[in-house]
């Protein structure tokens, strides 16, 4: 498989009472065909999601938009542009930044969250002296993170929780 330079395709999912930023690195290819977040599926993330809320997991990009929006959760990348090849973290480079003044500037989130060394790694590299926003570091809901058991991943993410009002108490 040959390096590619891609211009993420998918739009920035949040609205005007997200609270919380939760930020992955780069589309993997079978996100991008889906044309949603996280849609690899052995990706655990929408699974982790739905067990921290005690909901059932979504299975169509309809429901996991519910999921997210109706617990104040917003979701992006990142990383807007690079050269990568196939879905391969390590090999991403010529990184160009997301703008994240669209979603700082149009929701209440007070709080980001990087999912992965590489989201976080960049994030603080190109965005975090723009914002100024301290962003928390979570181990990554990928399958090629093997380290880490549904379990351990759901310790770890449960700080998301942590002042998110749901859908019940606004």
């Amino acid at each position: 498989m040959q390096p590619q330079k891609i211009i993420h395709p998918i739009p920035p999912l949040y609205d005007a009472e997200s609270k919380i930023l939760i930020l992955g690195s780069f589309p993997s290819i079978k996100s991008r065909e889906a044309m949603f977040f996280y849609g690899h599926p052995q990706n655990r993330f929408w699974r982790l999601l739905a067990s921290l809320f005690d909901e059932p997991a979504p299975t169509t990009i309809e429901e996991k938009k519910t999921l997210a929006l109706s617990h104040h959760i917003a979701l992006w990348d990142s990383i807007r542009s690079c050269t990568i090849t196939g879905s391969s973290d390590s090999s991403i480079r010529d990184v160009v930044p997301n703008d994240l003044s669209i979603i700082l500037d149009n929701s209440r989130v007070e709080r980001i969250f990087c999912n992965g060394a590489l989201s976080h790694k960049m994030y603080m590299k190109y965005i975090f002296p723009i914002t100024g926003i301290e962003a928390a570091k979570l181990p990554s809901t990928s399958p090629a993170n093997a380290a880490y058991s549904m379990e351990r991943l759901e310790k770890e993410w449960r700080v998301i929780t942590e002042g998110v009002n749901s859908r019940t108490n606004p």
